[in-house]
């Protein structure tokens, strides 16, 4: 069993998959640490799964899982969440707009007694880089403050790509997880709080990243409609609350 697994879920990625696994690979290097590094390729139709086959020939801690089609981020992320191997299971995104070098700081809420410990662009927001436009911003806060008020959830950022997970909290989580597109993000904090778990948010270094796929429109819309089937799941009794 390796001490951290990293996950990349990947659609489409073949102009930076490359590019981001030598920086991952390199930065796993530099600090020694007994890893596993998973790309979950989500049906794509470029050559992302060529390029993390090539990196899995020359460095054997790289594997590949394939989606069964595109089924969406969530999917992807639960998927390579059930099948690692690691004591500390990490997701990024391809773009690493958190730079891979800020992992540590995630590893260490982890070692201080979190179950989970999320990324946040808004803990310290001059750590940003590079933001992302008003209206992104705009849409943003707009979503968060609908978590606020339908879920209860008060991170000042439930959707940047960076988190990490124990292996107990991956395991208790991750199978009750039904929202596989933007969402996902939201109903995991949400399901942690139910099951009392310690989430800690941490501040990290972020850069927006001109390739994105999110419309901030459409994809707020569809992730307005994933707050309410959480709502209705958790209404439902969908999600099982902590034991007594």
């Amino acid at each position: 069993m390796a001490k951290y697994s990293i996950i990349i879920p990947a659609y489409n990625e073949g102009a930076r998959l490359g590019a981001t696994l030598d920086r991952v690979l390199n930065h796993i290097a530099d600090r020694r640490w007994d890893a596993e590094v998973i790309v979950v390729n989500d049906g794509s139709r470029d050559n992302t799964a060529e390029l993390a086959r090539a990196h899995a020939k020359v460095n054997p801690i790289v594997r590949l899982i394939e989606n069964p089609g595109n089924r969406g981020k969530g999917y992807s992320v639960r998927n390579g969440m059930l099948n690692a191997n690691g004591e500390i299971l990490l997701f990024t995104d391809a773009d690493l707009s958190s730079p891979i070098e800020e992992a540590g700081k995630l590893f260490t809420a982890i070692d201080g007694g979190a179950d989970v410990a999320i990324g946040s662009r808004w803990v310290q927001p001059n750590l940003q880089a590079q933001r992302q436009s008003l209206l992104r911003q705009f849409y943003g806060r707009i979503f968060n403050l609908a978590l606020r008020i339908l879920l209860g959830l008060k991170f000042k950022d439930t959707q940047c790509g960076f988190k990490a997970f124990t292996r107990s909290s991956a395991r208790m989580l991750f199978p009750q997880q039904t929202i596989e597109r933007w969402g996902f993000d939201a109903e995991l904090l949400y399901i942690a709080r139910r099951r009392g778990l310690n989430v800690k948010e941490v501040a990290v270094v972020w850069s927006h990243s001109e390739g994105t796929r999110i419309s901030p429109l459409r994809d707020g819309l569809r992730m307005f409609t994933e707050v309410l089937a959480i709502r209705w799941n958790a209404l439902t009794g969908k999600y099982p609350r902590a034991e007594a």
